[in-house]
């Protein structure tokens, strides 16, 4: 009978974490998007003493990869202790050689997997079953989820059959779609699990343990003989999983009263179209179901659960014996293949068997995409035509292949309960947190069911978010996007102009506008389309200035409860008394350690986001508004066809059509020019009159969002009438003008420029983008004016600011730490650059379709950029250095032959100054061009001699020295790719590899790695690190020859600009590691001062700067030169301004003082190491 439900709101990743717990005694994992938050979740339990059912706290050990996670996992079965680990996409992949191991082995061990996209032509983190079907053959059983509720009772099951039956399980469910949807379920106590678990073969799986008190051998090497029998011995285990898995699932039925079959039917008894589905689009199926069989029509589903083994028998006595045709709907991609892996197990499930249906394939929502029930209905249409279309898509517009079905509009299959809202929001501004804090009242202290999914752009934070909520008093099974709304919340006022923010909104909806204008400004600045919808559609209109509120309470750009409250005010799901109370009740419980002035602040945004809405009589006229003339501007095709509408939120539109001539993932250069998102609330104004011309402010800007310019006076005549500038100041520059120009549009208003103007009167101000977008129309000038980058050396500040930056408008954080460093890389070495970047953030950043912020010059030159995988990133630069190096090397040949025979003496100096300066990058253009021109005129030349001319000029994009970066964070270059990076570095090959130290996993959101340091709490170290942080550098020093620095923009930027030639210049491998700021550090001053906190580390001490330098030894000089004087700061005056530490010490008090002072004893131990050797 089933008991008393214990209802909670939480996420599928939450939901994995928890059932886990109960059966694990120890976690072996490592960080991947989207399943990180299982492990954290496990880890942080952990941290808190939670037990799991044998009364003990699972032990969680994060190790270097996904590769070393499943070793881990290996030995721990081994050894007797039940264990599990989350992963998805390449980190699955990474561990199917254990899952092999395991399998064989017959352990019982638990992945759960948020089932993911693989990297092919493209990185996608989202959603689909590509992972999973990559592991058909490993002797995993494979269990499915379908939705969040499904993860607690199937996720349980999985550890239960896999104790009893010996047989491994992965247990996954829809990446993104389930992992990260928040909905109201019923937990499962774990005495409940205790009950159901059998002991017997708990104690029998320890008693096989490897064990030296009853030793034996396991692991062996064996030969054709016997492999094969051994192989065929373990049948009978994987024969007996179905129906331990039935069993428990018929016991979670009687405990739960939910009913779970291997394959459950839902639909009408006499259906003749079924469709057979498995993870999240299975609930999308069943409503829609629901909404055809009242219309009448006989439709079924086969939802599948147990995938492997897979039981043919069990799935033939769920299915109505009226079928006459299946459609088999996959997630997954099989290139070359018949079919996809589940329509195959189908189709030969009914081979031969007389009266079979006809069967169909289809496949949908690969990468996320989103599967509507319009396009689920299409699937039913197909199946009733005469011949239907197999091996279709949907959800997409194949125009190429035709493959397509064409989706049902109109189809409205939600319950009429149902309360639906969308909420645009930027991200950091706390948008997605307050909706999930709203989630979780409604769903916690109502009767009411609740959901919300997340939706994201690729961008870091100031990218664009939106929040897809759903609540009502019946459950939620709508697994797609809000596509018709009663509520919408734009939270960013520069979003009006840029997406169709009231398309589906209903009529007599609400909608709630963050804005700074008054009701006279909104007519002047709302486009007419929106005018037009509000007006004819009576929209409630309603808007706020939180940000003016959130600047005055001292919240900065955190607008979250004030546009919380405002949306119980105005949504009316529960009683605003209620919610004004709950929302508090959250903040105690939320912020209550960080002090009650923190606690008050927010309480005060409560009251003011209900008392300061502002409703927005509509005048009559908007009804007939017209839409504002807009300059059309002639941009290159790739940017009208895909950039624009990708940018808009209509990139699920594009048709397969407008990727012919890109399938293999190829992106233009440089789109992220085109996008002027204008998202920034206040950008730096310049002010002439206080500037000194240093270009510091330049040097440090994240996105390249201001530039100085150096102009002529044919320029300056022909400049805007407020284009002011100064004389230029500097030998060389006599007869110039100087100006310090801002792309308001460009800028994400993080302010660190005005906060490093060194002038005494600073000579930049931060002013609302309102007060400066008139210097949009002067940044477009200013990027007509001619580059001068040859009349100051790019070796100084000054000079190398000069020069264009190939990095640009990235999808940074405002304030980011990584970016200024290759930025200033592009600007010394740019238009001869090939980048291997390892993913991450600075692949995120640096290449998230469709804006690419690596651009070209005037010449068509600049970066190439390419990213492989996390764990291989210096073996892949490597592999560009080999693979142009064999290219250079035939040219060499070529000259070489030719200088033997009797050729022209311009050509004979050319090829000889090529030869010797072929490896230095500082001359190589200069001698290529004269290469070049000497082999524009060949008549001289023999057959022979043509043909070599002919192999040179073949060859002639590789005749300029490349300057070869692998680039890439603390979590590449310490952990997952050390090894190839070692191993790179070891090699003696003339390869740069510049490391981003951010301490932490920062695109996964922050886990330890080993760029950690002592007592700083993260992901994964839940109450603080407890050992110190790697030094990668003294390693890799210890070759001798590899040129090492570690570097500090904020700090010494001359150190910085010194380390960069000197490795660059140099014929071997070079090691940069700089110190970037993240906002995963919590920095208290803000990401607005992101240089002044690398300065502040090194002044107390907790970075240090430093270079090695082989090339001094050949002089007889010590290698080694600290840059870093002592310090003169206290050490823990750095880190009580990071909230990574100082959380330390509001959560584990007990513990702080003892790992900050071994924190500062391993700090000073490092410096003192460096002390020694700059005084060898």
């Amino acid at each position: 009978m089933a008991q008393k439900k214990n209802m909670k709101t939480m996420d599928g990743n939450t939901v994995a974490a928890y059932v886990s717990y109960a059966f694990t005694d120890v976690a072996a994992i490592y960080p991947i998007t989207p399943s990180s938050n299982m492990a954290e979740a496990v880890d942080e339990w952990a941290a808190y003493g939670k037990k799991n059912i044998f009364g003990q706290e699972v032990k969680v050990i994060e190790m270097q990869s996904e590769a070393g996670a499943a070793g881990a996992v290996h030995g721990s079965l081994a050894a007797g202790a039940l264990t599990t680990t989350y992963t998805a996409s390449q980190g699955l992949l990474l561990m199917i050689p254990n899952m092999y191991k395991i399998a064989g082995e017959l352990l019982p061990g638990v992945f759960h997997v948020s089932a993911r996209s693989v990297a092919t032509h493209a990185l996608c983190i989202f959603g689909d079953h590509s992972d999973v079907m990559a592991t058909r053959q490993t002797g995993f059983a494979l269990l499915a989820s379908s939705s969040v509720q499904e993860v607690m009772d199937l996720g349980g099951i999985a550890h239960l059959a896999a104790i009893k039956s010996r047989v491994p399980f992965l247990h996954f469910f829809d990446g993104f779609r389930t992992s990260h949807e928040i909905q109201k379920i019923e937990v499962i106590e774990y005495e409940d699990f205790a009950k159901l678990l059998d002991m017997e073969a708990v104690q029998r799986f320890r008693d096989n343990a490897l064990n030296p008190e009853r030793p034996v051998i396991r692991g062996t090497a064996q030969n054709p003989d016997i492999f094969f029998q051994g192989r065929e011995a373990a049948n009978k285990f994987y024969q007996a999983v179905p129906a331990i898995v039935q069993d428990y699932m018929d016991k979670i039925g009687e405990l739960t009263g939910r009913k779970y079959k291997l394959f459950d039917y839902v639909g009408d008894p006499e259906a003749e179209h079924v469709i057979i589905a498995m993870g999240s689009v299975c609930e999308t199926i069943e409503e829609t179901i629901n909404y055809l069989r009242k219309q009448g029509r006989k439709v079924g589903l086969v939802k599948v659960r147990l995938y492997r083994p897979f039981a043919p028998e069990y799935l033939k006595a769920v299915m109505p014996k009226t079928v006459k045709r299946i459609a088999v709907l996959e997630r997954t991609k099989e290139p070359g293949s018949i079919g996809d892996p589940l329509y195959l197990d189908v189709k030969t499930m009914y081979f031969n068997e007389k009266d079979a249906p006809e069967i169909y394939g289809g496949r949908y929502g690969l990468g996320s995409k989103d599967t509507t029930p319009g396009q689920i209905l299409a699937v039913y249409e197909n199946l009733a035509q005469d011949e239907p279309k197999d091996q279709f898509t949907i959800g997409i517009v194949d125009d190429v292949t035709n493959s397509s079905l064409k989706t049902v509009e109109g189809v409205n299959t939600e319950p009429e309960s149902t309360i639906r809202c969308k909420f645009w929001g930027l991200g950091s501004d706390g948008t997605v947190g307050a909706n999930k804090n709203a989630i979780k009242i409604i769903g916690d202290k109502t009767d009411l069911y609740a959901q919300g999914y997340f939706a994201y752009d690729s961008k870091k934070s100031g990218g664009v978010t939106v929040s897809h909520l759903r609540f009502g008093k019946e459950k939620i099974k709508s697994t797609y996007l809000v596509n018709e709304a009663d509520f919408v919340a734009c939270h960013n006022q520069a979003y009006v102009n840029q997406y169709d923010l009231l398309k589906g909104l209903k009529k007599g909806g609400t909608f709630l506008l963050n804005c700074l204008w008054d009701e006279k400004e909104l007519s002047e600045n709302l486009p007419g389309s929106m005018k037009r919808y509000i007006a004819q559609n009576d929209i409630n209109f309603y808007t706020i200035n939180a940000t003016k509120i959130a600047g005055k309470l001292g919240l900065g750009n955190r607008i979250n409860m004030i546009m919380q409250s405002a949306f119980f005010k105005l949504a009316n799901v529960i009683p605003i008394e209620d919610a004004v109370a709950y929302l508090k009740e959250a903040v105690e419980d939320t912020y209550g350690k960080k002090g009650e002035n923190i606690v008050a602040m927010n309480n005060a945004a409560i009251d003011k986001g209900i008392e300061e809405l502002v409703k927005v009589n509509v005048p009559a006229e908007w009804a007939d508004a017209v839409d504002g003339e807009c300059e059309v501007k002639e941009v290159p095709e790739f940017i009208e066809e895909v950039l624009i509408p990708m940018n808009r939120q209509e990139g699920d539109e594009l048709p397969v059509s407008a990727f012919i001539g890109r399938e293999d993932g190829t992106f233009p250069s440089g789109t992220a020019a085109y996008e002027k998102r204008g998202v920034a609330v206040y950008v730096p104004e310049w002010i002439p009159e206080n500037c000194i011309q240093c270009n510091q402010c330049s040097f440090v800007c994240p996105h390249a969002s201001i530039r100085p310019a150096l102009l002529s006076a044919e320029e300056k005549a022909n400049a805007p009438e407020n284009f002011k500038t100064l004389k230029a100041i500097g030998k060389g520059l006599e007869g110039l003008e100087y100006r310090i120009q801002v792309s308001p549009l460009d800028c994400l208003g993080c302010g660190n420029c005005a906060d490093i103007c060194p002038a005494k009167n600073k000579a930049l101000v931060m002013k609302p983008l309102g007060t400066q977008l008139d210097q949009a129309e002067n940044w477009e000038y200013s990027q007509t004016v001619s580059i001068k980058d040859n009349l100051m050396t790019k070796t100084t500040i000054k000079g190398s600011q000069f020069a264009k930056p190939y990095l640009e408008f990235s999808g940074a954080c405002a304030g980011c730490g990584e970016t200024p460093y290759i930025k200033l890389v592009t600007q010394l070495f740019g238009d001869r650059m090939m980048i291997a970047n390892a993913t991450g953030c600075s692949s995120i950043w640096g290449a998230s379709a469709p804006s690419m912020p690596y651009c070209k010059d005037e010449n068509g030159r600049g970066p190439s950029w390419a990213n492989s995988l996390f764990e291989d990133n210096a073996e892949y630069g490597l592999g560009m250095v080999l693979g142009v190096r064999q290219m250079r090397d035939k040219i060499q040949d070529c000259m070489e032959a030719l200088l033997a025979k009797d050729i022209p003496a311009e050509m004979k100096e050319a090829f000889e100054n090529w030869i010797a300066t072929k490896n230095d990058g500082e001359v190589s253009r200069a001698a290529s061009e004269k290469v070049l021109a000497a082999l524009e005129n060949t008549d001289s030349l023999d057959d022979k001699g043509k043909a070599l001319v002919k192999e040179i000029l073949d060859r002639k994009d590789f005749l300029v020295k490349r300057s070869v970066w692998a680039v890439g964070g603390d979590g590449w270059a310490y952990d997952i790719g050390y090894g190839g990076l070692d191993h790179v570095l070891a090699s003696g090959e003339d390869i740069n590899i510049l490391v981003f130290d951010t301490e932490v996993y920062s695109n996964t959101g922050g886990q330890s790695s080993k760029a950690t340091p002592t007592a700083a709490i993260a992901k994964f170290a839940a109450s603080g690190k407890k050992i110190k942080k790697k030094d990668l550098g003294l390693m890799a020093m210890s070759y001798g020859y590899v040129y090492v620095a570690q570097v500090g923009m904020g700090a010494d930027k001359n150190q910085l600009l010194k380390a960069l030639i000197e490795a660059e210049r140099y014929d071997g491998p070079s090691l940069i590691i700089c110190y970037a700021p993240c906002i995963n550090h919590g920095i208290k001053k803000g990401m607005g001062k992101s240089q002044e906190d690398i300065k502040d580390a090194v002044e107390t001490g907790y970075w240090h700067l430093y270079r090695y330098n082989p090339e001094l030894k050949k002089e007889g000089k010590n290698p080694f030169i600290l840059d870093s004087k002592e310090p003169k700061r206290p050490f823990r005056e750095f880190l009580m301004g990071q909230v990574r530490y100082t959380a330390l010490l509001s959560e584990f008090p007990e513990i702080a003082e003892q790992l900050f002072e071994k924190a500062e004893a391993d700090a000073a131990e490092r410096y003192e190491t460096y002390k020694k050797l700059a005084e060898q």
